[in-house]
């Protein structure tokens, strides 16, 4: 057999192998978006908390969570908003679930702080399911290159995005050691899976970065003591924070969205709950220069046309 028919066999075969084994996990993603049997929250605990728990995901998700039979306990930094949220949640579900509420900032408490708080909020509680769900991203006019992101909004980024989740982690991870079982969902962003850059958000990808990568190590720490971590990795939904409020199959409502993201829990370490998010994020991670290309563009016009309002405000 000649070297050039030896070439051949072995790229046949090598092509052989990746298209199995991609056809492997996509036969895997197509059960366990549509087909796999979500896990009974209540295994975990009694109880979840929920940050951010007011508006968009972080709101959909607790009534999600309540909708499953789960107590509540509910972290934010507006207290009337909390009150709204609980008397809400109190009314779908009468004498079914206990809420209760924490009113903190998690973007000027120190991350000791924090600890202390989430610690003595939830003592004595069974608590089985946790959601850092509270993010932060540019301001006004929502795009911005890095020279003019102010020295606040830099601060608040990185206390709530990096700083709250380590430290609300903190809090709740001795408890689900002694009981040994948990779960602990951490609200990231597609930016940090399919695409090599995010132009004019570039602080707050970073930060999200830093979550995906902390998640996923400590997950392995704690998967053998019955603790499942997990990084949620949307795009885009119909939220306050994204200024988008038209839905379409690539945008879900936080509605949408966070029956997809419930199913999710307790399974891998990183996952896109939404399908169309997933499949959207196929094609982002397939043609990533084009992608970034688009974002950087996207970007400065969301830019402009931000600066424009601020004008005529």
């Amino acid at each position: 057999m000649e070297l050039e028919d030896l070439m051949i066999i072995a790229a046949t075969l090598l092509g052989s192998i990746s298209l199995f084994k991609n056809l492997l996990v996509f036969i895997r993603w197509l059960h366990a978006t549509f087909l796999r049997k979500p896990k009974n929250l209540r295994e975990y605990g009694s109880w979840a908390v929920v940050t951010g728990p007011t508006d968009g995901i972080g709101k959909a998700l607790a009534f999600e969570l309540a909708s499953k039979g789960l107590n509540l306990v509910l972290v934010g930094r507006n207290p009337n908003k909390l009150e709204a949220t609980s008397s809400e949640l109190r009314q779908k579900y009468v004498d079914k679930i206990q809420v209760k509420t924490v009113v903190a900032d998690l973007a000027k408490l120190s991350g000791e702080e924090i600890e202390v708080v989430v610690t003595e909020a939830t003592k004595g509680l069974d608590v089985g399911v946790v959601v850092n769900n509270a993010g932060v991203a540019y301001g006004p006019p929502y795009a911005k290159y890095f020279h003019e992101v102010d020295d606040e909004s830099m601060e608040c980024i990185l206390r709530v995005n990096v700083n709250a989740v380590v430290w609300v982690t903190k809090g709740v991870i001795d408890g689900m050691l002694k009981r040994k079982r948990g779960a602990i969902v951490n609200i990231g962003s597609g930016s940090t899976v399919y695409v090599s850059s995010f132009p004019l958000q570039t602080l707050y990808a970073s930060t999200k970065a830093f979550m995906a990568m902390f998640s996923k190590s400590v997950a392995l720490e704690y998967k053998d003591q019955g603790i499942d971590i997990q990084c949620q990795v949307p795009l885009f939904t119909a939220t306050k924070m994204t200024m988008l409020e038209k839905r379409t199959i690539f945008v879900p409502s936080a509605e949408m969205f966070s029956r997809e993201s419930v199913r999710w829990i307790g399974y891998d370490r990183q996952c896109n709950p939404y399908w169309s998010h997933a499949v959207e994020g196929f094609v982002f991670h397939a043609f990533d220069t084009f992608t970034v290309w688009y974002l950087e563009r996207y970007m400065k016009w969301m830019r402009k046309e931000g600066l424009e309002q601020d004008r005529h405000h």
